[in-house]
């Protein structure tokens, strides 16, 4: 077909690629936003953690936004009946009672919104 070897190995590479790309195979670069079906995202245990201590500080900055809109003594109130509850009240009774963190937190707020 062509007198040049090299040429004749690149055309059949195209026509490798092309016949590929006729049976719905993508040729994407890795790390790259594509349309392949196959791209998974790499997996690390950084992120994971990451995620996990971000939900638990939305956690602490819930309970103490809870905290200082209710005020403590009704705040421990409710948590108190959450433990005399049945099922899973105990442990969220356990999770809701008032930490350090979330009293920092609600007397933080206590300082911006003064009421």
């Amino acid at each position: 077909m062509w007198a040049d070897p090299n040429l004749n190995e690149f055309y059949g590479r195209v026509e490798r690629i092309e016949k590929l790309r006729r049976k719905g195979y993508g040729f994407e670069a890795r790390g790259t936003l594509g349309r392949s079906a196959t791209f998974r995202r790499e997996r690390s245990i950084g992120r994971l953690v990451r995620s996990l201590m971000l939900v638990v500080a939305i956690g602490f900055v819930l309970k103490g936004a809870i905290l200082f809109s209710v005020g403590a003594e009704t705040y421990e109130q409710r948590v108190g009946e959450l433990a005399t509850g049945t099922g899973f009240d105990p442990l969220a009774a356990t999770l809701m009672s008032a930490d350090p963190v979330s009293r920092v937190v609600a007397a933080f707020l206590g300082e911006v919104f003064p009421a």
